[in-house]
């Protein structure tokens, strides 16, 4: 009983605080109260995604709490909030801004996150390790002052008490001697708020109490936050019926956990043109698995389904293969089929390769799917060769397709290990490694064209084929169309107190 009442208790002083946000570090608590416009609305929770985005391939490309993965996180952490991020407190209106930014990106992006498990748990795992740099960055006054303002209330002991246990501190943790206790702050936790310290045996129990240093503070933090939004975030999934009362921001949300935030690639590329005879030679040497797949398919069997089409369609217009180009490439290959000739080709197929450039139905100029869509979207069926092959394929039909490719066993045997975890892009990315013989490709892979790109830039094509130039963008700017409405926030994030922690 005595634990259940602690956790009450924590919950109950977190639930009592009712102020706005205005430490640079927020606990999300209070959903905002205000208007913003739709164009603001996407472009915050676009902001903060490649914050989150950004977060996961540091994460995946190096050791966790490594040097190289600190740095990764911090560049992001300045591109989202500048002036929070280099302490520059005097500049008040600049961090207020930022302050809101934070706020209410955080709570666009939770009702975006909610809809599903595998999301909910991609959005807590990388808002956790957000807060926990953040966390990790305050200064000791700033760490004292968002205790304070969430109503936490675990205060420094002082010295004469920790002078008086000094032996016990030191000999609580490996890691304590003589030498640091007496200048680190310790803090009296109930011992049912430490847990996982107490599981490490990292701390020092007395009459209930745990004597927690000031560098162990966040994991205590830590599990406060994760409690409290993995909670928010199941009951936000109970209130999305709300959102269908406005048809402007439900399609957003939606779009947000799959919405791809690098380069553009619905306009051709403004240096050279890939020709239709060129193909086979590049998907030879620059082609990711899904679209060398979807090339070997057409080749042997001389058609693709309408969602095979439509994915290696893009593709290829993406990497700059012209319309007419398009239709000599598509007819060449459909018409060596024996129940297609040419004229039932402009029947049936034309049509849809003129649609895909934007010279038919609506005039869209449609994108070249990126990575996300690929995996999260329209699955592929038994006679059907898209899809993402380290997320769709079976893991014996994966390694006989890796080793078909030429790769080594090992290799193989670390890419199937990738896709096996639900690492996808990760597992491109040693692909790409691999197949170029590099031994790290210093990038993350979220689209096909992106991976297309690379690979002609490591492969030198920029200076030996003059049609084939890439030029190395990082994350691209996402454009949105500006709608002019404002839309009260708050009806959505405050119209349930579910939506709270």
């Amino acid at each position: 009983m005595q634990f259940a009442s602690n956790t009450d208790k924590r919950n109950h002083r977190l639930s009592k605080s009712k102020l706005k946000p205005s430490h640079t570090l927020q606990f999300y608590s209070q959903p905002p109260v205000e208007n913003i416009s739709l164009e603001d609305f996407e472009r915050f929770a676009i902001d903060r995604l490649k914050v989150l985005k950004g977060i996961e391939n540091a994460l995946l490309r190096y050791q966790k709490n490594s040097q190289e993965c600190e740095n990764e996180i911090k560049k992001v952490y300045k591109t989202f909030l500048p002036n929070v991020a280099r302490q520059e407190l005097d500049n008040f209106d600049a961090i207020s801004q930022e302050i809101r930014k934070d706020h209410i990106s955080h709570f666009i992006l939770r009702l975006a996150y909610c809809r599903s498990e595998n999301l909910r748990r991609w959005f807590l795992m990388y808002e956790m390790e957000f807060f926990k740099y953040r966390f990790n960055q305050e200064t000791p006054k700033g760490i004292d002052s968002f205790l304070k303002n969430n109503n936490l209330e675990y205060i420094p002991i002082p010295e004469d008490e920790k002078a008086s246990i000094r032996t016990e501190l030191i000999h609580s943790s490996p890691m304590q001697n003589g030498t640091t206790v007496p200048s680190k702050d310790y803090y009296k936790v109930p011992f049912t708020e430490a847990l996982d310290l107490v599981k490490l045996r990292k701390i020092y129990l007395k009459n209930g109490q745990a004597y927690v240093p000031r560098d162990d503070l966040v994991t205590i933090i830590i599990s406060v936050f994760r409690a409290n939004l993995s909670h928010s975030l199941a009951m936000a999934s109970k209130a999305l019926p709300f959102l269908e009362e406005d048809d402007r921001l439900l399609p957003k949300l939606s779009n947000l956990s799959r919405q791809y935030i690098g380069k553009d690639y619905s306009a051709q590329p403004a240096t050279g043109q890939v020709l239709a005879g060129d193909v086979d030679g590049l998907s030879a040497k620059s082609f990711p698995l899904c679209m060398k797949q979807l090339h070997g398919s057409l080749r042997e069997n001389h058609h693709l389904t309408h969602g095979g089409r439509m994915q290696y369609g893009l593709f290829l217009k993406g990497i700059g293969l012209s319309l007419e180009e398009a239709l000599r490439f598509w007819r060449d290959e459909f018409t060596k089929s024996p129940n297609i000739d040419n004229d039932k080709f402009d029947k049936q197929y034309a049509y849809n390769i003129r649609h895909n450039y934007g010279k038919e139905g609506k005039r869209t100029n449609y994108t070249p799917y990126s990575c996300m869509k690929i995996i999260m979207s329209n699955p592929p069926g038994p006679r059907d060769y898209h899809g993402c092959p380290f997320r769709h394929t079976d893991s014996d039909l994966l390694r006989q397709r890796l080793l078909s490719n030429g790769l080594s066993s090992e290799g193989v045997r670390e890419i199937t290990e990738l896709a096996k975890n639900s690492h996808y892009q990760l597992a491109c990315v040693k692909y790409y490694e691999l197949v170029h013989n590099v031994s790290d490709a210093g990038f993350a892979i979220n689209h096909p064209n992106e991976y297309f790109e690379e690979s002609q830039r490591t492969l030198g094509a920029n200076r030996h084929n003059t049609r084939f130039v890439a030029k190395r963008t990082g994350i691209g700017s996402h454009t949105t169309e500006s709608t002019g409405n404002a839309i009260a926030v708050v009806l959505y994030l405050q119209k349930n107190y579910c939506l709270c922690i």
